[in-house]
C-alpha cells in the first residue's frame, strides 16, 4: 500500500494523482494543479523583473507568452498531429499509412448524407440566425420595452444545447391524431384538423426542425452583437441621413448595413463555426438516427462506437479543415476594418 502511494509515473507525476478515481485523489489533482501553476506563473514574474529597457519589455512578453504557447503545443498542436496520423492508419494495425479513411468519407453513402447535412446546418443556421437577430435589434432600437424585449430572445442563450434540445423534442412530440396530444406543434396541427406527424423520423424535414432549434439559441446572441453595433453608429451620420431624406429600407441599406458590417462578419463566422461543430442538440434529439447526423456526431459514433478510430479521426480533420477558412475569413475583414 505504501509502495503505490509513493511510486512515481514515467512523467514524474504521482500515480494517484494519474488516476484520481476516488474524491481525495481528485483534490490532490486540483492542488498540485494550482501549486503548479503558482510555481510556473511565480518564476515568470521572478525572470521577467530581471528585464529592463526596451529590449527587456521584448523579451518580459516572450516570458508571459512562452507558458500559453507550451500549452497550445502540448493541448493543441500535438493531438492535432496525432490525429493527422491516425487518420492515415488503416484498420489493419499493421502500421501502414494509406488515404482509405478519407476515400471512405467521399464514396460511402451513409456519410455523404452525413456531408450533406453538415452543409445544410453551416448554410443555413448562420444566415437564418443572423437574419433574424438583425430584424429584431432593427425593430426593437429605441422601442418602448427595449430591454425587455431583449431579454426575451436572449434566453435560449442562458440555456445548454441539452436543455433546448430537451425542450424542444416536447414541442415536436409525436401522438396519433386521435390521441391526446404532448407536443405543441402537433397540437397546432390538430386544432387546424390536420393529421399530426413524426417531425424527427421522415428526412430532410427532421434535420431541417433540428436546425430551428440551433437558429432559436443563436438569434438572441446575433441579435445581441448587432443591437449593440447599430447603437454605436453616430448620431450625426444618423441625422445628416435624415436631413438628406434617407428613411426606411434606404437608412437600413446605405447607412446602417454598411455601418455595422464589421459586427456581421464576426456574427456570421462566429455561428458558422458553432454550427460545424454541432453535437449536442443531434445527439439528444436523435442520436443521429433517421439520416441526421453530422460530421461531429458521425466522429463520435465512429471513434467510440464503431471502432473506427481512423475514420473517426479523418472526420474530426475534416472539422478542422473545414473551419480555418472561417476564422481566416473573419481575421482579413478584422484587420481591413482595424
Amino acid at each position: 500500500m505504501a509502495a503505490s502511494l509513493l511510486s512515481i509515473a514515467p512523467s514524474g507525476i504521482p500515480e494517484p494523482l494519474l488516476r484520481a478515481q476516488s474524491t481525495t485523489g481528485k483534490f490532490l489533482l486540483m492542488f498540485f494543479a494550482v501549486a503548479v501553476f503558482a510555481i510556473v506563473f511565480g518564476l515568470v514574474l521572478l525572470l521577467a523583473s530581471r528585464f529592463k529597457g526596451r529590449n527587456g519589455e521584448k523579451a518580459q512578453g516572450a516570458l508571459f507568452a512562452a507558458p500559453a504557447v507550451l500549452l497550445l503545443a502540448v493541448g493543441l498542436m500535438y493531438p492535432a498531429i496525432l490525429t493527422v496520423i491516425q487518420s492515415l492508419r488503416g484498420k489493419k494495425g499493421d502500421g501502414s499509412f494509406s488515404l482509405s479513411n478519407y476515400a471512405a468519407m467521399f464514396t460511402q453513402p451513409e456519410l455523404l448524407i452525413v456531408l450533406r447535412n453538415t452543409a445544410l446546418w453551416v448554410i443555413l443556421v448562420p444566415f437564418l440566425a443572423t437574419g433574424i437577430g438583425l430584424l429584431y435589434a432593427i425593430l426593437i432600437d429605441r422601442a418602448r420595452g427595449e430591454a425587455f424585449a431583449k431579454a426575451l430572445i436572449f434566453l435560449p442563450m442562458a440555456i445548454s444545447m441539452v436543455g433546448a434540445s430537451i425542450i424542444w423534442k416536447f414541442v415536436y412530440q409525436y401522438k396519433q391524431t386521435e390521441r391526446p396530444q404532448i407536443g405543441l406543434l402537433n397540437q397546432i396541427l390538430k386544432w387546424f384538423g390536420l393529421e399530426t406527424q413524426n417531425f424527427l423520423l421522415d428526412a430532410p424535414l427532421n434535420t431541417l426542425m433540428l436546425i430551428v432549434v440551433m437558429v432559436w439559441i443563436q438569434a438572441g446572441f446575433a441579435m445581441t452583437i448587432l443591437s449593440a453595433a447599430i447603437k454605436a453608429i453616430p448620431d450625426d451620420i444618423i441625422e445628416a441621413a435624415h436631413l438628406d431624406g434617407v428613411y426606411g429600407v434606404k437608412m437600413f441599406r446605405f447607412i446602417t448595413l454598411p455601418s455595422i458590417r464589421a459586427a456581421l462578419v464576426v456574427v456570421l463566422t462566429t455561428i458558422g463555426i458553432g454550427t460545424l461543430k454541432v453535437f449536442d442538440i443531434v445527439r439528444t434529439m436523435t442520436a443521429g438516427q433517421f439520416k441526421t447526423s453530422v460530421v461531429a456526431n458521425e466522429f463520435y459514433n465512429q471513434s467510440f462506437r464503431y471502432d473506427a478510430a481512423g475514420l473517426g479521426a479523418a472526420l474530426a480533420v475534416l472539422l478542422f479543415v473545414l473551419v480555418i477558412p472561417i476564422v481566416a475569413y473573419n481575421i482579413v475583414q478584422m484587420r481591413k476594418e482595424a
